[in-house]
């Protein structure tokens, strides 16, 4: 029987699958591994900062000194990241979510994770692509990442 997100261990278990299927996928992938080249072993403890501060304010993700806005758009200028791109980022990042955990603290990490594709594909160029409820601009608050 599946749980609800309560806590880091069950946010690194979602990050590892997250990361597995998205390095591994036919649309995005590259991204991860050619472009950002990234190391899962230095990232995965700041991702999952950044998940643990947005479900349970702890505050962590702070002493990273990073703005996800603009790490992503250091991203673009090197390869463009594209409506398709994020689509696809958040049908894995949903799929990971309902596989692992069913209530209420995974419905927001859903929704963030909404909220935030739209805004990263605003901040690159795609201006709102995505459909979420509530949109945010990157110009309006850039660091609430």
């Amino acid at each position: 029987m599946k749980k609800d997100i309560e806590n880091r261990a069950d946010i690194d278990l979602l990050m590892r699958d997250f990361y597995a299927r998205a390095m591994g996928d036919d649309v995005i992938g590259y991204i991860f591994t050619d472009v950002a080249k990234l190391d899962l072993d230095k990232h995965l403890p700041i991702i999952g900062d950044f998940w643990e501060t947005m479900l349970f304010r702890t505050g962590d993700y702070g002493r990273h000194g990073r703005n996800p806005l603009q790490v992503h758009g250091e991203l673009a200028m090197k390869t463009p990241l594209r409506f398709e791109h994020f689509e696809r980022w958040l049908a894995i990042f949903e799929s990971c979510v309902n596989e692992l955990f069913v209530g209420e603290a995974a419905e927001f990490i859903k929704l963030r994770a909404r909220s935030i594709a739209s805004r990263m594909l605003e901040y690159v160029g795609g201006f709102g692509l995505l459909p979420v409820n509530v949109r945010h601009t990157a110009e309006a608050a850039p660091d609430r990442l």
